[in-house]
């Protein structure tokens, strides 16, 4: 399956990698491992996480307070949101 991310999602995936790596040496790098990780269970088993909103579904990061929001259209995952989970949930719904 092909990954795409929408410029949205893109710019919050930087903006946290960015944060991360003012907290902490290398905790950037083990952001990104977890998201790694998470996006390839999503392309393993897409449909395995749950409808949250019209057809956006919900994979959450482990270890890391972030879900991926994404769609599945055909052989690609257009992932919508790198969403931390103590931000409003409107935000990411009115991309939809």
């Amino acid at each position: 399956m092909i990954i795409r991310f929408t410029p949205q999602a893109d710019t919050e995936l930087a903006e946290a990698r960015d944060w991360y790596a003012h907290q902490r040496e290398d905790l950037d790098l083990e952001f990104m491992k977890s998201i790694d990780d998470a996006l390839s269970r999503i392309v393993t088993n897409p449909d395995q996480y749950p409808n949250v909103y019209r057809s956006l579904r919900r994979c959450v990061v482990r270890r890391f307070p972030f879900a991926i929001f994404y769609e599945v259209a055909g052989d690609e995952v257009q992932v919508i949101a790198v969403f931390h989970s103590r931000r409003d949930p409107e935000r990411w719904k009115s991309r939809r």
